[in-house]
């Protein structure tokens, strides 16, 4: 655990939080900075920095957790919908170094602007991206 790590403290029972689950490998805990009420943070016991150094199954357990935060949401706020979201990496906008997804309940004119700036990719670019990431 990195002594600065704020939800490593969370885990080890150092720093409050409002926990709404815990199993043997996950926590989810409410949002201290909420985009709106129900936003749940869904954290590993583990430390891992990000996506890219976390293994496949801490990312099946967080997962599962995710799910259950998600339906519980619906059942018992009444959301429609929610957003999963994942940031990894300062450029990805990854504020806290330890890996987490966040799970936002959503609701109709709740005025949470999540949405990417998109336009129609370029002809020959979508080719182009296929063969540098194909398996």
């Amino acid at each position: 655990m990195p002594d600065s790590c704020i939800f490593c403290k969370i885990i080890a029972g150092q720093l409050p939080a409002h926990k709404i689950f815990e199993d043997e490998k996950t926590i989810a805990i409410l949002d201290l900075y909420p985009g709106c009420d129900g936003h749940t943070l869904v954290i590993p016991k583990d430390h891992h920095t990000d996506i890219f150094d976390t293994p496949t199954q801490t990312l099946t357990n967080i997962m599962s957790t995710v799910e259950k935060i998600a339906e519980r949401q619906k059942e018992r706020l009444g959301c429609h919908g929610v957003n999963i979201v994942n940031n990894s990496g300062k450029e990805a906008g990854q504020v806290i170094f330890h890996l987490h997804f966040h799970v936002i309940p959503r609701f109709e004119g709740d005025g949470i602007n999540l949405k990417i700036n998109r336009s129609r990719a370029q002809d020959g670019s979508l080719g182009l991206l296929q063969q540098k990431l194909k398996f």
